[in-house]
Parts: structure tokens; C-alpha cells; sequence
């Protein structure tokens, strides 16, 4: 598809060249790279290359989302993934809520991404959409405010959501569902106990039903559905950064910016 309006400043992309491991990371539905923009700084600062992709119809006006498929999400994080590895030789993928739906899908498409982090993905039930579904009026709901606990957070994010866009999104998780026994890689998942959003159930039926022989879920106790932006923030890229270093495989690898 087309996008038929200008980015919106702030929503663009970023990508932070370091060393040959490269993490590719998504944000959610409506959303835009701001959103996971500290992890991606922070997870950078560690010496590692970062990109974090802008979605198709994101960042610039819900009637651009309104006009696009789960297919262009799948492709632009698939584009992403593609420009990683002409940077980098080890890929990790990181996303929240649909970003972690659209990780899922592919690290089950691409058995060389070493590891996978997600954050409150979207797999089984969104509460506040299901009454939308397969329901084609009103042609645009509104959002509401980011489901963000920290007071001082702003997220760059749609007021409005297409009703087609919020059927993609239910499409997506029950495609993404049927890719879940084809995983195997090392997986950390975070799950905001209180989540307004994607309860924590959805988490649950991820670690279930993956077949990575690693895997493990960390609750956050003091952060809502856009975790990357709220009070845990710190934690979750220092617990990613973690993971990362636990399965890059050879240590002497890393290349930070010390050396």
C-alpha cells in the first residue's frame, strides 16, 4: 500500500549502528517507533546495533493504517529483519503488543534469528476489541489514552483506530497462533500483571505453546500495557540486555564501543 500522508515528527524509524548483533524491534498497534525508542537507545548503548522499524500506516494517519493488511506489518518487520542482516551476523527480534504478535510470526518463519524478546504480545483476546468483532461500523473507533501508568509518559499514537484495521489485528493473532510449535529459540517474554489492554493470559499461551527449550516469562508489577514507556522501563532493557548476552553464543563477538 501507499501511505497518502507525511510522518508524523517523532515517528520515524531509527537504526543505531554497533557491533555485528544486530536487534530488530517493533512497536504496537497504532503506535510508532517512539514507543520503543529507550529500549532501543538503551539496548544500543550496550554496544549493539538496533533498528527499530516503522510499520506500514503507522506514524503518519489512522486513514493510511485504515488501507493496509496484517500482510504489510509481517512485510515491513520482514524488511527490517532483511536490512539487519546486511549489517549484522546474529539477529534478535523484539517486540511490543502486536509488535511481540508480528515477532512471533517471525522468528517461526526464520530459524537463524537467535532469540526472541516480547513484550504484553497479542495472541488470544484484545477484552476492549471483541466486541468489535466482524463488525464493520463504525468505520473509525476511538483509541483513548496509552495504556501507560507513569503520568509524565507521551506516546505518539493514533486517537482513532479503523475498524478494518482492528479486524487485521484479530486476523494476525489467529495467524500467528497456528506458527507457535514452529519456535525453538530462546525466548524472554515480560507481562504487565495489570495490563488494560492484552491481559497476561496472552503471555501464558505463548510460553505454552512454543517449543523453545528456553524459555521464561518476567511479570512487571508496576507497569501497564506500553511497558517500554512506563515505570519498568529501565528493567526491561537491562533484563534484555541480559538475554542477549546470555545467547549471542561466542562472547568474543561483542565489539562495543570500549574497545
Amino acid at each position: 500500500m501507499t501511505e497518502q500522508y507525511p510522518i508524523l515528527q517523532g515517528a520515524e524509524p531509527f537504526f543505531l549502528k554497533g557491533n555485528d548483533v544486530g536487534v530488530l524491534i517493533s512497536h504496537g498497534f497504532a503506535g510508532t517507533p517512539q514507543s520503543v525508542r529507550f529500549l532501543g537507545e538503551y539496548i544500543a548503548q550496550q554496544g549493539y546495533t538496533v533498528y527499530g522499524t516503522r510499520l506500514k500506516g503507522h506514524g503518519t494517519h489512522y486513514k493510511d493504517m485504515e488501507n493496509c493488511t496484517y500482510d504489510d506489518w509481517i512485510q515491513s518487520l520482514e524488511e527490517g529483519y532483511h536490512f539487519l542482516k546486511r549489517h549484522c551476523r546474529k539477529i534478535f527480534i523484539m517486540g511490543q503488543s502486536m509488535g511481540g504478535t508480528l515477532a512471533i510470526h517471525l522468528a517461526g518463519k526464520y530459524e537463524d534469528i537467535k532469540g526472541m524478546i516480547v513484550i504484553n504480545a497479542a495472541m488470544t483476546t484484545i477484552p476492549v476489541f471483541e466486541a468489535l468483532k466482524d463488525k464493520h461500523e463504525p468505520r473509525f473507533v476511538d483509541e483513548g489514552a496509552p495504556d501507560i501508568k507513569a503520568k509524565d509518559a507521551y506516546e505518539i499514537a493514533y486517537a482513532k483506530a479503523p475498524i478494518q484495521s482492528i479486524q487485521q489485528l484479530l486476523l494476525l493473532m489467529n495467524e500467528t497462533r497456528r506458527t507457535l510449535e514452529s519456535i525453538t529459540c530462546p525466548t524472554l517474554a515480560f507481562a504487565s500483571k495489570e495490563d488494560h489492554v492484552v491481559p497476561p493470559e496472552n503471555t501464558d499461551y505463548v510460553i505454552r505453546h512454543i517449543k523453545s527449550e528456553i524459555k521464561e516469562t518476567i511479570t512487571l508489577y508496576n507497569s501497564y500495557h506500553v511497558a517500554s514507556m512506563d515505570y519498568e522501563k529501565e528493567f526491561i532493557a537491562e533484563q534484555s540486555c541480559l538475554f542477549l548476552e546470555k545467547h549471542i553464543g561466542n562472547q568474543r563477538e561483542m565489539k562495543t564501543f570500549l574497545s
